[in-house]
């Protein structure tokens, strides 16, 4: 198994160790697999995961979000075998367990069972304390300008 060496870039970046772990899990995860899935994103800050699960009740599924990691579970109770023998059996009557990565600030609005398909909202939230703001300059007068930053004009404040 080939293994990825991250140190060039840790010697430069500072505060991304849970990014570096995220990229080696993801690189040791293997794709596909069951149930199937879908992630969209359907604005700047919102998205969905849309997994098919059928045969799966709302009482057969779980969610969990615990330190940024979504868990979708699914696990039905044994049923007890049908007489007659099945000549060809496609449709997986097994449990499994799905984990997401989320980035800071996304947080799961809504879940939702519809048709087969578990549909997962979830949005980027960011804090007001995190979000561009300009500052003042004060001028050698004492009175404070504001740059736009898109037009460059300085007007004062």
């Amino acid at each position: 198994m080939t293994t990825i060496d991250f140190s060039p870039l840790l010697r430069s970046m500072i505060g991304f160790d849970r990014m570096t772990s995220a990229l080696e899990n993801a690189y040791h995860t293997e794709p596909g697999g069951y149930p199937p899935y879908n992630i969209e994103r359907r604005g700047e800050n919102d998205y969905r995961i849309t997994m098919a699960v059928a045969g799966f009740s709302e009482q057969d599924l779980g969610l969990e979000v615990k330190e940024n990691i979504l868990t979708v579970s699914g696990s039905r109770p044994e049923q007890a075998e049908e007489p007659g023998e099945y000549l060809y059996r496609g449709i997986a009557n097994r449990s499994f367990e799905r984990k997401f990565q989320l980035a800071e600030y996304v947080r799961v609005l809504d879940a939702r069972l519809e048709n087969g398909l578990l549909h997962i909202e979830l949005r980027r939230e960011i804090p007001e304390a995190m979000k561009p703001r300009k500052i003042a300059i004060r001028g050698a007068d004492g009175e404070h300008y504001l740059a736009d930053q898109g037009t460059g004009k300085v007007e004062a404040a």
